[in-house]
């Protein structure tokens, strides 16, 4: 095998970055997203740029487009003639309001005559995602049906794929949505306006692809670690005539499915009179063992969103209606007899580690933590923020006031119980800083406390075997602090501080 060519010059470092790319067939070229970061790491210069494919001669990228601030999902016609791309702007988040443009290409490969075709008007809140061309190309946008549902995940990264056109001459597209915090696989007939649900095990899915009379299909369920299956539909795409997973991230799983537990999807009431919030209970299971009718289980409680409706709820209220909805969801399954309320534990990653943090610090219900690369002080994040989210944090907090008063590390004096941190060394968008420092104020104070930093790692573990060890040394944490029981594995807990 050839090694790999570099088509592009070396900048001296990691400082110029490329992302979610399509070839140019027409003019043998790769089109993608460029972030440029060598004069300024906080104000990087995000671009869409053509790269030469000619191995010969390495050549600077050429610029297509530019002049905003963010850039994703650049994407061909079917003749390469024309370029469909997402654009955004600060103070926005791409999920709050962005804009789908589209641009001729000349043949000497430059982008002319552009066209706002969806987001333009200041008076509709509109954020446009993944363009696709149908097979006419024609530059429009109109509605093809109509749910209560989630047809897209969040661009927190790029090169997101839910939907695929799947028959042109039908106009059939295979697509992803979520409903109650379940994904479903569909195929959805623009002609009549119909959607027909695929069975498939997956409960979540992330991304799907198109091959040769299938669907490639990227998901997990509760019985199944996150896969890569081969779906085969019959001659109307309206029926999974095979369902094959071609690769896993851990094979060897289903043989323990026995001890899988099903989730239940839970609806429980909220601080907010008359609103609901959701959930999936996961109850205690061992084919082998039955716990005595008299005590009821711990708990431990994790945090993430629930579409739109409640994202948009955490504007200037980060750290409030976050931590009113777990709190009212424990105590609600301590009220419904599913836990034990002296043995409450929280966790998180990033933003939900902030969560669980702030949880632990204003509110009383939970005994012990675990958090992942989260957030400890929002001043420090605020101050050393990317430019991804420079606006961001100003929009779910608000004022210098409540900077201060929601702040974790403020609060240390209202922390009651143990906490144990995890977080990636070389994590750059919540800066190691921030675990170090709860770390040290919460030791300082005398509760239970333990750190554990990754080499390698950055926002979001990717070794399988810290991925392992932080699943292992939360349980161990949890059971020897707070839940009474021994581990049956002998996993050799990390040093706790004032404990151990």
């Amino acid at each position: 095998e050839s090694p790999p060519v570099a088509l592009t010059p070396d900048f001296g470092g990691p400082v110029v970055a490329y992302a979610d790319g399509v070839y140019d067939k027409r003019l043998n070229r790769y089109i993608t997203v460029r972030e440029d970061r060598r004069e300024s790491v906080s104000k990087s210069v995000t671009t869409i740029v053509a790269i030469e494919l000619n191995e010969s001669s390495i050549q600077d990228p050429k610029v297509l487009i530019g002049g905003n601030d963010f850039y994703a999902f650049p994407r061909l016609d079917p003749e390469g003639k024309r370029i469909a791309w997402i654009e955004w702007s600060h103070p926005n988040m791409p999920w709050d309001r962005s804009q789908l443009w589209v641009g001729y290409i000349s043949d000497n490969g430059d982008v002319y005559k552009r066209v706002c075709v969806a987001g333009a008007d200041p008076t509709i809140v509109e954020s446009p995602t993944e363009p696709k061309w149908s097979p006419q190309a024609d530059n429009k946008v109109v509605p093809v049906y109509s749910l209560e549902a989630e047809f897209t995940r969040p661009s927190w990264v790029f090169g997101i794929n839910s939907y695929e056109i799947i028959d042109e001459q039908k106009h059939l597209i295979a697509c992803s949505y979520r409903q109650k915090g379940r994904s479903y696989l569909g195929v959805l007939d623009v002609n009549k306006s119909a959607l027909t649900n695929l069975q498939i095990p997956f409960t979540d899915l992330r991304n799907i692809t198109r091959g040769f009379s299938c669907l490639y299909v990227e998901g997990a369920s509760a019985v199944h670690p996150w896969s890569i299956a081969k779906v085969t539909l019959d001659d109307q795409a309206s029926k999974v005539l095979d369902f094959k997973i071609i690769w896993s991230s851990s094979p060897t799983s289903l043989k323990y499915e026995s001890y899988f537990s099903s989730p239940e999807f839970i609806e429980f009431p909220t601080e907010i009179p008359g609103e609901k919030a959701y959930a999936y209970y996961y109850p205690p299971t061992n084919p082998m063992y039955q716990a005595s009718k008299d005590e009821k289980p711990p708990l431990l409680l994790e945090s993430h969103g629930y579409g739109r409706k409640f994202r948009e709820r955490l504007l200037k209220n980060w750290g409030i209606v976050d931590v009113n909805d777990c709190c009212s969801c424990a105590q609600f399954l301590v009220d419904s007899g599913k836990a034990d309320g002296e043995r409450l534990c929280i966790t998180g990653c990033s933003a939900g580690g902030y969560t669980t943090l702030a949880a632990l610090a204003f509110k009383n219900i939970f005994k012990a933590g675990a958090s992942l690369f989260g957030v400890a002080d929002v001043k420090l994040l605020k101050a050393q923020i990317v430019k991804f989210e420079a606006y961001y944090i100003d929009s779910l907090i608000g004022s210098e006031e409540d900077f201060r008063v929601r702040n974790p590390i403020n609060s240390v004096d209202q922390f009651s119980c143990p906490v144990i941190l995890f977080h990636g060394l070389e994590d750059q968008v919540v800066n190691p800083e921030q675990a170090r420092i709860i770390y040290k104020a919460l030791k300082s104070k005398g509760l239970p406390v333990a750190l554990v930093e990754y080499e390698g790692e950055q926002h979001g573990f990717r070794l399988a075997e810290n991925i392992k060890f932080t699943l292992e040394q939360q349980m161990v944490f949890f059971a020897r602090l707070v839940g009474r029981f021994k581990v049956a594995d002998e996993f050799k807990s990390v040093k706790i501080d004032n404990f151990d």
